[in-house]
């Protein structure tokens, strides 16, 4: 089931309502569903190298602590910060000031920035771990099959 987008999220403790709450695709949500986006928002960065390891091994902690305490949602909105670490870092590597557009719609010219190619790197790394950790894919699987 795809994300649903029309939910109340201003009123929603998806920590309280995990039935709620569905995986979609990607990054889908990962700025909605609180608690969690207000825990792991702060903690994302990406602008150095050295951050991006900070941030990216921070986030992975959340992610197994949310583990040890059985809250796939919180599992899955980590993977989704760190994938979007990588996916953000990836652009702003590839297009100045992370702008992939002209105002015309064209696309610019790419000019690899290597400090955030590295970053994006050390954000696949961390994501890689938790989207193939087999108690987070297991316990995907049974979140979507109780709740779609």
């Amino acid at each position: 089931m795809s994300f649903n987008y029309n939910l109340d999220f201003d009123s929603i403790d998806f920590r309280k309502h995990p039935e709620k709450y569905r995986v979609g695709r990607g990054e889908q949500g990962v700025l909605l569903v609180e608690p969690y986006k207000s825990e792991i928002l702060p903690e994302w960065r990406f602008k150095t190298p050295d951050i991006a390891e900070e941030s990216s091994n921070t986030i992975y902690r959340m992610f197994l602590q949310y583990k040890e305490e059985n809250d796939f949602v919180g599992m899955d909105m980590a993977r989704k910060f760190l994938q979007m670490g990588y996916t953000r870092a990836r652009r702003y590597a590839n297009y100045p000031g992370g702008k992939k557009y002209k105002k015309d719609g064209d696309i610019n010219n790419r000019k690899i920035d290597e400090q955030k190619a590295e970053s994006a790197s050390i954000f696949e790394a961390k994501w890689k771990l938790v989207r193939e950790d087999d108690d987070y894919l297991k316990r995907k699987k049974e979140h979507q099959n109780k709740y779609g």
